[in-house]
C-alpha cells in the first residue's frame, strides 16, 4: 500500500510513516499542509491519502476541502480523514459521490494501532471506513430542516433526488420553471444552506432527504 500522509504536526507525521513502515506499506510522501498534499498526491498517486482537517494557514478546513479536490482530482486515491473534529457539512460532501474509497476516523477513538491499519487498507481498496460518532452527527445533521418544508417544497426536492432538472421538475409537478425555482430557493434557506463557493447546495439538500 503506498500512502501520502497530510498532517501538521510533525511528530505525529512521522509516527504514522514509522508505524505504517512497520506493518510493510510504504509512505511515499509527507504534507504540512494542504497544497503539499495536492502536490504529493499529483506527483505520487499513492492508493490512500491520510489526511488531518486542521492545517495551515487558518487551521480550520484546509484538509476537508484538499480532501473534496482529491476526490474529484484523484478518484482513484483513497482519502482517510484522521481528526479530531467532525465536521458534518464537509463530510457529507465528501461523501456526496459515493462512499467507496472513503474514510473519517476520530484520532482519540481508534482503539489500536493494527485498527487503523486495517481501515487504511479497506479504504485504499475501495471499501469504507467510519467512525460510528461521525454516522451518527451525519444522520443528526442530515434531517434538520425536512420538517419546515411544505408539501410542495418536499415533492420538489423528490423529484431533485431523482435527478430532474428545473425544467423537468416544472413539467412534472405542472407549474411553471420559475415556480420551481422559487421553491427550491426556500428549501436551501429552511435546510440552512447558504451560498457557497466549496458546496454543491442542490447535493447537499438531495443527501438531507436521503438521510
Amino acid at each position: 500500500m503506498r500512502v501520502v500522509i497530510a498532517e501538521d504536526s510533525a511528530i505525529l507525521r512521522d509516527g504514522l510513516a514509522a508505524l505504517l513502515a512497520d506493518h510493510g506499506h510504504e509512505v511515499v510522501a509527507m504534507a504540512g499542509d494542504a497544497k503539499a498534499l495536492i502536490t504529493a498526491v499529483t506527483e505520487h498517486r499513492p492508493d490512500v491519502a491520510v489526511v488531518d482537517i486542521r492545517m495551515p494557514p487558518t487551521f480550520t478546513d484546509e484538509g476537508l476541502l484538499a480532501a473534496l479536490e482529491l476526490r474529484r482530482g484523484h478518484p482513484d486515491t483513497g482519502v482517510l480523514v484522521f481528526s479530531q473534529w467532525i465536521e458534518t457539512r464537509y463530510a457529507t460532501e465528501l461523501l456526496a459521490a459515493g462512499a467507496a474509497g472513503v474514510g473519517y476516523l476520530l484520532k482519540d477513538r481508534v482503539a489500536d494501532v493494527g485498527e487503523f491499519v486495517d481501515a487504511l487498507a479497506r479504504v485504499a481498496a475501495g471499501g469504507t471506513a467510519l467512525d460510528p460518532e461521525v454516522v451518527s452527527q451525519l444522520m443528526n445533521a442530515g434531517r434538520g430542516g425536512l420538517d419546515r418544508l411544505t408539501p410542495r417544497e418536499r415533492e420538489v426536492l423528490e423529484r431533485m433526488a431523482q435527478g430532474l432538472s428545473n425544467a423537468a421538475i416544472a413539467a412534472a409537478l405542472h407549474v411553471t420553471e420559475r415556480a420551481v425555482e422559487k421553491h427550491i430557493g426556500n428549501i436551501f434557506t429552511k435546510l440552512d444552506l447558504p451560498p457557497s463557493d466549496t458546496h454543491h447546495r442542490r447535493v447537499l439538500a438531495v443527501l438531507r432527504l436521503r438521510g
